[in-house]
C-alpha cells in the first residue's frame, strides 16, 4: 500500500481539498485498498477543526465531499509512516523539510510537480480571499490528483 499524505499551513483550506478529491479519484479507479490518503497542517492552527465552510462549498459543488475531515498537525511520525509527504506551496514544503528526519527528505514534493501543464509552482493559499480563490484550488488540485495518479501507476506504486 502506497500512503500519501497532502500538506497545507493550517490542514482547513488546501490540503483537505487535496485529500478529498484525491480520495474522490482514488475511488473511481477501484484503488482504495492500495492507497491511503491524509491531510495534515505543518501550523496548530485549526487542530480538530473541520475544512474551512467555503473549501467545503467549493468542493460539494464539483462532486467531493470533506465533511468527516478534521485538522491534525504534521508529526515525526508522519515521515517514517507515509512514502509521499506532498506540500501546497514552497513555504509548506520548506517547513517540511526543517521539521524531517534524516534519511526521509526524498519522500516530500510539492502538489503542483504532478500537474505538468500548471503554469504555477504553488497551490495558492485562499484562506483570506474571496470565494474564487477556492475555486482556483480545486481546478488545480484536480489537475494535480489526476497527474499523481499517473505517476503512482507509471511507477508501479498502484
Amino acid at each position: 500500500m502506497v500512503k500519501i499524505l497532502f500538506v497545507c499551513m493550517g490542514n482547513i483550506c488546501r490540503s483537505p481539498t487535496a485529500e478529498g478529491v484525491f480520495r474522490h479519484k482514488v475511488a473511481e479507479a477501484g484503488l482504495e485498498d492500495l492507497i491511503h490518503i491524509d491531510s495534515a497542517g505543518t501550523h496548530a492552527y485549526h487542530v480538530g477543526q473541520p475544512p474551512d465552510t467555503r473549501a467545503q462549498n467549493a468542493a460539494r459543488s464539483h462532486g467531493f465531499d470533506l465533511g468527516k475531515q478534521r485538522a491534525r498537525r504534521v508529526t515525526e511520525d508522519d515521515f517514517e509512516h507515509f512514502d509521499y509527504l506532498i506540500a501546497m506551496d514552497s513555504d509548506n514544503e520548506s517547513d517540511l523539510r526543517s521539521v524531517c528526519p534524516a534519511g526521509y527528505e526524498h519522500r516530500i514534493h510539492r502538489f503542483l510537480t504532478f500537474a505538468p501543464s500548471s503554469a504555477e509552482a504553488d497551490v495558492p493559499d485562499p484562506y483570506y480571499g474571496g470565494s474564487n480563490g477556492f475555486d482556483k484550488v480545486l481546478n488545480l488540485v484536480e489537475n494535480a490528483a489526476d497527474g499523481l495518479l499517473d505517476h503512482l501507476r507509471r511507477h508501479g506504486r498502484v
